[in-house]
């Protein structure tokens, strides 16, 4: 990646990742490419950006002979600190699995096929919430281009496995197939792959249900023969709350976010109710854009006292925020 990139660029480039609709990312697209330094260590670049753009257009005028000019309607506002998607097979417990991480109410029946919408819930954790989305089942013949829209935005795919019959690593092994013959695929990390055209990959993590069953211990054993992933596991039971916390916690790590608590400066404490959220590496100009997007442009400084620093400390719009820090914005 070509140095002295801006900060415009790399924005556009994140929302582009996570982008939910083929206008969301030539939107993102047109960005990076106005964006982008002009000069000679950019001229690839900026022909990787000219071909994704050409192939954009192409792809939403296709789209538009197939639906007659209808736009597609689902939008589902992200919300809280991160947008987990639960995925898997027919009957693998994603809809319960749902139902115990967050207040949602999902139908929830012993047969396949239950789920046929996308249905949301928030996650608390901590001073947070987290939205948690289960999607319909992916079998070697369905696959909805809405729950690969919604993988492909997420901060986060849980991949719940069914130990609770011999089918289940057969449906493992054909959701993973059926991903991999698309651009939206799973990975440790969410990047996006700078050889092959429009490919992206969302960060996973597997979450092995129904470990309370009997035969679960051989039917883990018989996944790891047949099945080669590199992705980190979780054993759950979707029914058993107490079994989650590990669950919990590694969905919120994972979201690598960094919470930012506020104040005035007329006020003695900080709001410690309602943290707001930035991925990890990101800036105080974010936090100050979530306010307000024209506090943003009028920030001048801030203060921040963080468990890092031994007193208050003098900082500008750059500063990389730790977790938990307190800020105090001026303008």
């Amino acid at each position: 990646m070509p140095a002295n990139l801006t900060h415009k660029y790399l924005k556009a480039e994140e929302a582009y990742r996570r982008a939910a609709t083929l206008e969301d990312e030539l939107s993102c697209l047109q960005v990076m490419l106005r964006d982008v330094p002009k000069h000679k260590g950019t001229d690839r670049l900026q022909a990787d950006l000219k071909q994704k753009i050409r192939r954009v257009k192409l792809e939403l005028e296709q789209q538009h002979q197939r639906t007659l000019g209808k736009p597609t309607t689902f939008r589902l506002a992200r919300q809280g600190a991160g947008r987990v998607v639960l995925i898997g097979g027919p009957n693998a417990g994603k809809s319960q699995l749902l139902a115990s991480l967050t207040r949602a109410n999902p139908e929830i029946a012993d047969y396949p096929f239950t789920t046929r919408d996308h249905t949301p819930g928030m996650m608390p954790w901590e001073d947070v919430m987290v939205q948690i989305i289960d999607t319909p089942p992916i079998t070697a013949e369905c696959f909805d281009p809405i729950t690969q829209m919604l993988i492909r935005g997420a901060d986060l795919a849980v991949v719940v496995v069914d130990l609770g019959a011999d089918e289940g690593v057969e449906q493992l092994q054909a959701l993973l197939n059926k991903l991999d013959g698309t651009k939206t695929r799973l990975a440790i990390e969410s990047y996006l792959d700078a050889s092959d055209v429009g490919v992206s990959y969302t960060k996973s993590i597997v979450a092995l249900n129904k470990v309370d069953l009997a035969e679960a211990p051989e039917r883990i054993e018989l996944l790891h023969e047949l099945i080669s992933h590199e992705l980190p596991e979780y054993s759950i039971s979707g029914q058993c709350p107490k079994s989650l916390d590990g669950l919990r916690q590694a969905i919120f790590e994972s979201l690598d976010v960094v919470r930012v608590y506020t104040k005035t400066p007329d006020e003695k404490a900080a709001d410690y109710n309602k943290p707001y959220t930035i991925r990890r590496g990101q800036t105080l100009l974010e936090v100050a854009e979530q306010i307000h997007k024209d506090f943003a442009c009028k920030l001048k400084h801030a203060k921040v006292w963080s468990q890092a620093f031994n007193a208050a400390s003098i900082v500008r719009a750059d500063y990389e925020p730790r977790d938990r820090d307190v800020v105090e914005f001026h303008t």
